[in-house]
């Protein structure tokens, strides 16, 4: 008996530093996010369609860690590590992505490769 009762506090207090093991990595990587900066372009998006288009091709460039677009203000807000990447890198980004970035126009040949719910004339579904 005495040695059942040893096996399992040994089992529960084993179990108990594996659960906070598990929490570490989630601090550091709110740590590693404090260092971040935030950027907004001005974009020609239309639809649904157009933010998991930039978005998703956001999710690709290098420093980036979270890309969220406002498709009604057409306003895309991008938080980025300064120390990997530059406003003008994620700004071409966007425009070889075929949206229009501020006062920067799109990137031709990725703008014709758009859907055309996606294109600057389509306003509305």
């Amino acid at each position: 008996m005495k040695s059942f009762a040893f096996s399992l506090l040994t089992l529960l207090s084993l179990s108990g530093s594996a659960a906070l093991a598990q929490t570490a990595p989630v601090a550091t990587a709110t740590a590693a996010k404090k260092g971040a900066e935030q950027i907004q372009f001005k974009t020609s998006a239309v639809c649904d369609m157009c933010k998991s288009r930039l978005e998703k091709s956001l999710a690709y460039e290098k420093g980036v860690q979270a890309a969220h677009l406002d498709v009604p203000s057409k306003i895309l807000t991008v938080t980025y590590n300064p120390a990997k990447t530059t406003p003008a890198a994620l700004r071409t980004a966007v425009q070889k992505t075929g949206y229009d970035a501020d006062q920067a126009t799109a990137d031709a040949r990725a703008y014709d490769r758009l859907p055309e719910c996606c294109k600057k004339t389509n306003e509305t579904h």
